[in-house]
């Protein structure tokens, strides 16, 4: 394997176009032709495999030493990347570990494109992808950043409501992608929070989908620019046509989801964002696994329904953009000891493999996420279930894609230039600065003749719960106990309770009911009532905190901040500015009683849709 090392970009990206020549020149290699006509002239040189092996994406491990060879221990192998790329002729990769150094991961991707030329027949440069790793979080779906800059969740951009603001992190984002090597978003989410229980709200923009569209709008602007080109990260905007409206919230990556439902006919407010995101020329959407329940003629899952994916994406919005599935809709896996984790092919599970990927590419799919089995593609070709010119149809849109992002033409990264990139003292401060300004202030009652908050600096002691106490040292003492203490802060999540599976990746879903119980409740209820506390709520799903809320001397919200940032808020170094993106539900009953497909919709609930305080 060759080796790339620190350079400059362009005489990197010049040692790859000779490596990539194989032996002839093509018009795929030559910029200065039209798009389509590389597009065609690749086409005509590539086999069915080829073909095929374009349309799986799939998980690959990145060595702590950037090199590629496949170590043992560390995952499974067939998330080799080399592997694949040598059985499978993959050349798409979604990322989910990378090492501490940033650095080494730009190494390990031009290792990998290097490869690429080196090893492959045509040389097409491989496509990295990556979930979202810019935000503050500890729920099951966030990416560690590693050095990136971190931002309050999605949510919490949606709290500030700043466009502008979407814009310039979205921006940050794409700085930081290409300098190591991402150039595909696995985001955003534009699912709206219309579900109170669905685990997945802190992913998306809240409950309103006019604001959501803006914000994703923006959003892809700032990724994309007004076009694909050399220095975009091309956008998949999921999950077409809206996740949200889940049945007892229950997630569809699992068997015990119940479908998505529309008991209030709000089937295409849920489309609003993904118009905007069409609009604003997404270049890829990725269905959910969910059922559209009695929507169309068929109860299946999105990425196997035809009137979804053709009908309404293909055909009323006109979108030529590719299609890629949700990870996992064809096999099976085995998760933990010895348990199945079954395919998302909710509808269609008596089908086999091939069946699913025939009735997929039926459908309008283009590409199939967490899976490596191009092969199956390749069968139903050459057995004549599949036309060759159907492969041709997605294979273009992928191609079109990585010219689109100058892959043919620039490949490699300029490793040299990752440092000062990726965390730059801007973006971190921009970040953390997100962070204080989504807080959304919900209470703050009188305490000694004047609003809790902004706290008076260096004139309380203060005990603390959930918060660590370094945070707070350089503005209060910090006492042991309530009883020493002039006030409290309590740092709290939203509630979540497990759903009672043997997969264990189910189990850490933030499913279930979004009030406290039993003697965590009682804690927080029993320290309320002993001194005047300040309550800081992480809020990933609407909680309902009724009597909490009525006990606080003050509650405010976070959607993904640091310790240091809750505490610069608190006292006063900088203001809250967020509004609530959903509203809170005043009980579970309510909740229950909401209907699932309709925002803002529970019956008298503890706080609205938009509400903030302000600090007087």
């Amino acid at each position: 394997m060759l080796a790339i090392s620190a350079c400059n970009a362009s005489s990197v990206n010049k040692d790859f176009r000779d490596l990539n020549k194989n032996g002839h020149l093509d018009i795929y290699e030559d910029s200065a032709q039209p798009l389509e006509a590389r597009i065609d002239d690749l086409l005509r040189q590539m086999t069915v495999a080829e073909k095929a092996g374009l349309m799986f994406i799939n998980r690959a491990i990145v060595n702590d030493d950037g090199s590629l060879e496949y170590i043992p221990g560390s995952g499974p192998q067939r998330h080799s990347a080399i592997g694949a790329v040598d059985l499978r002729n993959m050349n798409h990769f979604n990322i989910w570990d990378i090492p501490d150094d940033a650095t080494v991961f730009a190494q390990w991707h031009n290792n990998l494109q290097t490869y690429v030329a080196d090893n492959t027949r045509l040389g097409i440069p491989v496509t990295i992808a990556t979930d979202p790793r810019h935000h503050f979080s500890t729920n099951i779906f966030a990416f560690d950043a590693r050095g990136f800059s971190q931002f309050p969740e999605t949510l919490g951009l949606a709290a500030i409501g700043d466009l502008d603001l979407v814009q310039k992190f979205a921006g940050i984002v794409r700085e930081e992608y290409t300098a190591v090597g991402f150039r595909l978003a696995l985001h955003p989410q534009v699912d709206l929070a219309t579900e109170p229980r669905w685990p997945r709200i802190n992913g998306g923009f809240g409950a309103d989908a006019e604001l959501s569209a803006n914000i994703a709008s923006a959003y892809i602007r700032g990724l994309q620019g007004a076009e694909l080109s050399g220095t975009s990260v091309a956008t998949m905007t999921k999950h077409f046509p809206g996740g949200g409206p889940q049945k007892d919230g229950l997630d569809p990556h699992f068997e015990f989801q119940r479908g998505q439902i529309y008991p209030g006919g709000k089937f295409d407010y849920h489309m609003i964002p993904f118009e905007a995101a069409i609009d604003a020329g997404t270049a890829a959407i990725m269905p959910y696994y969910g059922i559209a329940t009695d929507q169309t003629d068929e109860n299946v899952a999105m990425a196997f329904n035809k009137q979804i994916i053709t009908g309404l994406l293909r055909d009323k919005y006109n979108y030529d953009g590719v299609v890629c599935t949700d990870w996992g809709v064809l096999t099976d896996i085995t998760v933990g000891d010895g348990v199945t984790w079954h395919a998302r092919a909710w509808g269609v599970e008596h089908l086999s493999r091939a069946q699913r990927v025939r009735k997929a590419l039926d459908a309008g799919v283009d590409q199939f996420g967490g899976e490596t089995a191009a092969n199956l593609v390749v069968e139903l070709v050459e057995s004549g279930q599949v036309a060759e010119q159907r492969i041709d149809v997605s294979a273009r849109r992928i191609l079109r894609q990585k010219f689109a992002l100058g892959l043919f033409d620039k490949p490699l990264v300029d490793v040299s230039q990752v440092a000062q990139k990726v965390g730059s003292e801007e973006a971190v401060r921009l970040g953390r600065e997100s962070q204080m300004r989504a807080m959304t202030l919900l209470k703050n009652v009188d305490f000694e003749a004047a609003p809790a908050l902004p706290l008076r600096k260096n004139t309380l002691t203060v005990y603390l719960d959930g918060l660590d106490a370094t945070a707070v040292s350089g503005y209060a003492a910090v006492a042991d106990s309530p009883e020493d203490a002039d006030v409290a802060i309590i740092r709290i999540d939203t509630p979540w309770y497990p759903v009672e599976t043997d997969n264990p990746f189910a189990r850490g879903f933030h499913h279930g009911d979004l009030d406290f119980k039993g003697s965590r409740k009682r804690e927080i209820l029993d320290l309320l009532q002993a001194i005047p506390t300040i309550v800081v709520i992480y809020l990933d799903r609407p909680a309902v905190i009724p009597e909490i809320a009525a006990g606080a001397t003050a509650l405010i919200a976070d959607f993904g901040a640091s310790d240091g940032a809750v505490a610069d808020v608190l006292f006063g170094v900088a203001k809250p500015e967020g509004s609530l993106p959903f509203e809170l539900p005043s009980s579970m009953n309510a909740v229950r009683e909401q209907l699932t497909d309709t925002p803002a919709d529970s019956k008298d609930p503890l706080f609205e849709l938009g509400f903030g305080l302000r600090y007087e």
